[in-house]
């Protein structure tokens, strides 16, 4: 899936008026090679850059920076660790994640001896540190310092150990120390300082670096224009010995071509003039017969990693009735959703905020999902209606029709007119379009006065932040990260910075649970901080069982579907060895992200 930042980035470059990028699919324009790229040495992927590149700068903010520096994106600039979505282990790639060593109060990594920047030069302690606490601001919050060590391991020489001390003042949170170590991609120190002492961090972070830039990763950038992104292979890159065997990655290059739509990615695939893609591509089953597939040959195609879902803001009425706010949750037809909104992408939903996943699902209790949550699964639709008519009644709402049968408005129990209701989603975004459609269908059907309330980019973003919103259309936790599923209760349930209606909130844009106020939930906080620190899995499935049981009972939010991390889609006309469910040797992700880039060294050419 792409990330938070990234979809911004997407939503506002769709949104500016007359911005069309045209995709370049074949390798026939690349005029700064001297003609085109061979194409049986060249790997077409595309789905994360949807607007023109400008900066690759490692220190720029995520939202300026263009792929494949802007996120979690190993090819130029690489993590300390990786994260495998398919087992949920950590993998080495700079560094070592020394599990023996680490604990609640430090985090130990050992650094790679073998590993170099491009110009030569090892990276160290002094690049890590750097990164950690100047080049980034997501660590000041969870780690309070780094201690470093030098160790003789035999003959082999010398090698750092960095223990990443956990902020027992501020967060107290080891999960998030580990979601740190593999989001933050180390820069050279010996590069950006000397920018920094000359110009000032802020100036530093604006200068694009897209000139022959000093890297750690397999690839370096060649190219950019308005069309596409060209990388070239390090073929002295560090980790070919260290990690691979000696191997070299089988693409030579990779090219991201810039497509203006889906509807031209698409395309692309469907001829061989795209290797893979991220992108939303409507019944792929479709494309089978001209070569492209998925992790799965049948639904739901794609391995689930994310929940889209609708955030309320619990603060307005009747959205502050949570008697209220699951009569949305039941009114909604979740097979449509399924079958219509997503391609039938999606497993069937279960109530709660845990994914029924082999990473979470065993903290998942089947009997509190019928105690706790409302019935998801009423495919009647007068039955449907039936249930969600008898919830409004007992909480007092009323609906008022006109004389055709048409849905006028609602009243609460004092008899007060209550206002339409909207839910904010990005236009354009056709995916989310249909499943707030089809919401807004079964809720008015119910006798739930709401609208669908599409807007662009510009508006999207800070109507989330600050709560201008009724329901918003919202994917918490995007990216599957070792604080899973932690991380998506605290993005939605978390009271901890809790802010109200007008202040900037990162987590809990629904401002739900708020502190010093009749029927505040004081356990959902204390969960969160203990969750963390906990050790025993008896101890942890009860916490999380917990958390579930309140979210189901209070509704802060209505997740719709379980959606992959990626939309993970690859054509076999040129490259082949993709990972599938019969071949898992790698996730279920497109060559740039986390342990998805070892794919690189193992694609072959099609005969």
């Amino acid at each position: 899936m792409i990330g938070l930042k990234s979809i911004a980035r997407t939503a506002l470059a769709l949104s500016a008026s007359g911005a069309l990028l045209s995709g370049c699919g074949d390798a026939s324009s690349e005029g700064d090679l001297g003609g085109a790229l061979p194409r049986q040495q060249t790997l077409y992927l595309s789905g994360q850059q949807n607007d023109a590149p400008g900066s690759f700068n490692p220190l720029a903010e995520s939202w300026m920076a263009s792929w494949p520096v802007g996120g979690r994106f190993n090819l130029m600039y690489e993590p300390l660790i990786t994260y495998n979505s398919l087992n949920g282990k950590i993998e080495p790639l700079l560094g070592t994640l020394v599990e023996e060593l680490s604990n609640n109060d430090s985090i130990v990594v050992d650094l790679n001896p073998a590993a170099k920047w491009s110009d030569g030069k090892p990276v160290t302690s002094v690049d890590v540190t750097f990164m950690f606490l100047r080049g980034s601001i997501n660590s000041t919050e969870q780690i309070s310092a780094i201690h470093i060590d030098t160790l003789k391991k035999g003959e082999e020489g010398a090698f750092e150990r960095l223990s990443f001390m956990v902020a027992k003042d501020k967060r107290n949170n080891p999960l998030t120390v580990r979601d740190l170590l593999q989001a933050i991609r180390i820069a050279p120190a010996h590069v950006f300082e000397p920018l920094i002492k000359e110009k000032g961090l802020d100036e530093t972070k604006k200068l694009p670096m897209d000139q022959n830039p000093v890297v750690s990763g397999p690839y370096n950038l060649r190219s950019a224009d308005p069309n596409k992104i060209i990388l070239e292979r390090r073929d002295d890159y560090w980790g070919n010995a260290a990690l691979h065997d000696g191997k070299l990655p089988a693409p030579k290059f990779i090219v991201h071509p810039i497509y203006k739509n889906n509807e031209h990615n698409t395309i692309a695939m469907r001829e061989g003039n795209l290797d893979a893609s991220m992108s939303f591509i409507p019944r792929i089953q479709r494309k089978a017969s001209a070569g492209v597939h998925t992790w799965w040959n049948e639904p739901p195609y794609f391995r689930p990693g994310a929940m889209p879902m609708l955030v309320i803001n619990t603060l307005k009425e009747p959205l502050n009735d949570k008697r209220f706010r699951r009569a949305l949750a039941t009114a909604i037809d979740y097979n449509a959703l399924r079958q219509f909104a997503v391609s039938n992408y999606t497993s069937t939903l279960k109530a709660g905020l845990i994914m029924p996943t082999d990473l979470e699902g065993k903290y998942i209790v089947d009997e509190d999902l019928d105690k706790y949550g409302v019935n998801l699964g009423i495919n009647d639709e007068a039955e449907r209606l039936a249930a969600v008519k008898q919830i409004l009644s007992e909480a007092g709402f009323k609906s008022v029709f006109n004389d055709d049968g048409t849905l006028d408005h609602m009243e609460n129990a004092k008899g007060e007119r209550l206002p339409t209701l909207y839910i904010t989603s990005p236009n354009g975004w056709t995916d989310w379009e249909a499943m707030v459609t089809i919401a807004v269908e079964g809720m008015r059907k119910a006798g739930i006065d709401i609208r669908e309330g599409f807007v662009d980019g510009g508006s999207y973003w800070p109507a989330m932040g600050l709560g201008n919103f009724d329901l918003v259309m919202h994917k918490p936790v995007a990216d599957v990260t070792p604080s899973l599923p932690w991380s998506r209760f605290n993005e939605i349930m978390a009271s901890r910075d809790w802010q109200p209606l007008g202040a900037w909130a990162g987590v809990n844009i629904g401002r739900y649970n708020q502190p010093g106020t009749e029927g505040f939930r004081p356990e959902v906080d204390q969960l969160l901080s203990a969750i963390p620190l906990m050790t025993d899995s008896v101890e942890i499935a009860k916490a999380y069982r917990e958390l579930n049981k309140i979210f189901m009972e209070d509704q802060p939010s209505i997740p719709l579907v379980y959606l992959p991390e990626q939309f993970y889609e690859f054509s076999d006309r040129v490259w082949t060895n993709w990972p599938t469910a019969e071949n898992p040797y790698a996730p279920a992700q497109l060559p740039w992200i986390a342990s998805g880039t070892k794919i690189l060294w193992n694609l072959k050419l099609a005969k």
